[in-house]
């Protein structure tokens, strides 16, 4: 968690850097720097709340001084005419670190709320929505985190934390066999603890994998509600499985019911529109 929060505190500080660069000149020309102000977070779109931590961080690296109220908190369902926080401070500080907050607010609250809706498609089955690595470069954690807000889970965070042998390493290393014999090696050799994960893409491969053995999860790639379904009933249980590859909304819920325990859904993070808000000052 520590390293964590270095890293938000670490990007965050880059945001600023790109945005405010030399200085908020246009605030800096208009705004008298004794000018004090109060602003409210408006929300104007149904949905799902996310960022209002990763907001006041902002605030607050743009001015230690000024106030940040939370009205209401990450994960909160939130209907237009809502207010989410109230800062309070100079009033170039709120002007200059405004955009930043939004962006920040917008993307994480829009994730958070697709990520919702799919979620709920899963009522009363054991089931997990995962998220994928399509994140946008440098927002990862922030969309990562949005996703949790919004009820789902993290899949592997980056290239460092697991094991995932994909269609192209299988490919590039020989077949499933020699991919998955290979990351033991590598693993052993190296001293490294990891999950391992192998990618198939039909029930060839699905039966070489199974005869192989050696792995936690097994991805069943581009199957059919059915095939799914089959290949579920085939693993059995001895190793976790994953459905993965161009399922939406609405075919969540029937692959869901195949029994597989995840669904990877890469849309979470890569397709999604901004929840609608605005900072308004409050005069």
């Amino acid at each position: 968690m520590k390293e964590e929060n270095l890293t938000i505190n670490h990007l965050i500080e880059m945001a600023i850097r790109e945005d405010v660069g030399a200085g908020d000149h246009t605030s800096l020309a208009t705004i008298p720097t004794n000018a004090s102000g109060k602003a409210k977070l408006l929300i104007k779109e149904e949905g799902i709340i996310a960022g209002i931590e990763v907001a006041e961080i902002v605030f607050k690296k743009i001015d230690p001084d000024v106030v940040f109220t939370p009205v209401l908190h990450d994960g909160a369902k939130v209907h237009p005419g809502d207010f989410a926080f109230i800062v309070e401070g100079k009033s170039i500080s709120l002007l200059s670190a405004e955009r930043l907050a939004l962006n920040f607010l917008q993307r994480m609250s829009g994730i958070a709320t697709k990520t919702n809706q799919l979620v709920r498609l899963l009522d009363g089955l054991p089931t997990k929505l995962l998220d994928t690595r399509k994140t946008t470069p440098n927002m990862r954690i922030f969309e990562k985190e949005a996703v949790r807000i919004g009820g789902g889970n993290n899949h592997r965070f980056g290239l460092y934390d697991m094991i995932l042998i994909k269609n192209n390493h299988v490919d590039f290393a020989g077949g499933v066999t020699k991919a998955i014999d290979a990351s033991h090696s590598y693993l052993n050799s190296n001293g490294l603890k990891l999950d391992i994960e192998i990618e198939v893409r039909d029930f060839d491969e699905l039966n070489e994998a199974m005869l192989v053995g050696g792995f936690k999860r097994i991805m069943l790639d581009n199957f059919s509600v059915d095939a799914m379904r089959h290949a579920v009933m085939l693993i059995d249980h001895q190793f976790e499985t994953e459905a993965s590859g161009g399922i939406t909304e609405t075919t969540l819920r029937s692959y869901a019911e195949t029994g597989v325990d995840f669904i990877s859904v890469g849309a979470l993070t890569h397709h999604i529109k901004s929840l609608d808000m605005s900072l308004r000052a409050v005069i």
